[in-house]
């Protein structure tokens, strides 16, 4: 049985660091009878905006919904087409899907993320909104997009589901389109003890639509304006939250440094991940590339050291896509990168020990592959 030296992620450790804190939280919440939409979820809502630097933000139940809340306030439905990126998570695509609307994908570029130069030629008299992905934290190339959809009326919404914190030209992601999701599950870089979402925005409107939407389309509690859904972030969810925002700075900035000492000792042994000169990565996955992938991950597995694949199967070639029409060689960059690239462990949690001990086996593979 290998001995497990650095585990991909850590999340005892970090509900150890939190546990006094989050245990007050649960005892105050229960005492209080007030488990929904109370004081918690307001106070976590209005902290994510000024954090953000949005008017609004609305605490949903996962990240997906805050996808698909922010298409259906958008009016988005059956005969649109939403254009976003084929390597990220399936949500970004089965949101779509699921407003009856059609994903299209786009090309990706060196960064991981959509790249603009392919973008214009998608865009059709059906298209509705462009959906970037900021994947693993690395902030997508929001100032070419938003060039390409000027007087098109086109909406720009923020996949920034595995981003929270990260920077683009000053600006926090989130804070671009008319629109934007967040994920809170536990293995974001703001992750929670169960599942959340939340949407930013900016909108007056967008605001107001999405706060009935996520609870049943009420106005109050036996009048119903519109037919909508259930997807409320809970108080308790919403305290966690608001204890590891206020430390999310902090951790992100024990994250950069990991991500640097990776990229200052494994220059010339990986590809490095890449971004744009004006981003500010917050490294929810720190992603490598290498043709030794897979001889790579097996050989850090017995050693010790847990990496994971992101995601190795690209959306528009998984089953559910098949109607769409894509096949091997629609996105050769994509596809490329999806057989080479390797996720290494990092959070705030992992000691220097272990992310030299990451470093050295790295190095000791390729001292002995071929």
């Amino acid at each position: 049985m290998v001995n497990i030296r650095v585990p991909f992620v850590n999340l005892a450790a970090a509900f150890k660091n939190d546990s006094h804190a989050i245990s007050k939280a649960i005892d105050e919440i229960g005492n209080s009878g007030q488990y929904i939409l109370g004081p918690n979820v307001k106070n976590f809502e209005e902290e994510f905006a000024a954090f953000i630097g949005t008017k609004y933000a609305i605490g949903v139940a996962n990240g997906s919904d805050a996808l698909f809340l922010v298409m259906k306030a958008l009016g988005i439905g059956p005969g649109d087409e939403v254009i976003t990126q084929p390597n990220s998570f399936l949500a970004s695509a089965w949101t779509i899907v699921a407003t009856g609307a059609t994903p299209v994908f786009c090309e990706v570029d060196e960064t991981l993320g959509l790249d603009p130069e392919h973008l214009s030629k998608l865009i059709t008299s059906r298209t509705k909104a462009v959906m970037p992905v900021h994947l693993s934290g690395n902030p997508a190339r929001v100032d070419a997009i938003q060039a390409v959809l000027v007087g098109t009326g086109i909406e720009l919404i923020e996949d920034a589901a595995q981003a929270v914190g990260a920077k683009f030209n000053g600006k926090r992601v989130g804070s671009f389109g008319i629109a934007s999701a967040f994920s809170l599950h536990p293995l974001k870089n703001l992750g929670i003890i169960g599942d959340g979402g939340v949407i930013t925005t900016n909108s007056d409107d967008m605001y107001t639509t999405i706060i009935k939407l996520r609870n049943h389309g009420l106005i109050d509690r036996d009048h119903c304006e519109i037919w909508g859904y259930n997807s409320r972030l809970d108080e308790l969810q919403a305290a966690v939250a608001s204890i590891r925002l206020n430390k999310l700075d902090k951790n992100t900035t024990r994250v950069q440094k990991i991500a640097n000492k990776y990229s200052t000792a494994l220059a010339g042994f990986v590809n490095l991940p890449k971004s744009y000169d004006r981003s500010e990565p917050v490294f929810h996955n720190y992603i490598v590339h290498t043709e030794n992938r897979n001889a790579l991950q097996s050989f850090l597995h017995g050693v010790g050291v847990e990496t994971k694949i992101h995601y190795p199967i690209p959306i528009h070639l998984q089953a559910c896509a098949e109607s769409l029409g894509y096949k091997v060689g629609s996105f050769p960059i994509c596809e490329y990168q999806s057989t080479n690239s390797i996720s290494l462990p990092i959070y705030p949690e992992l000691s220097d020990e272990q992310v030299e001990i990451v470093i050295s086996e790295i190095k000791n593979f390729f001292k002995k592959a071929p």
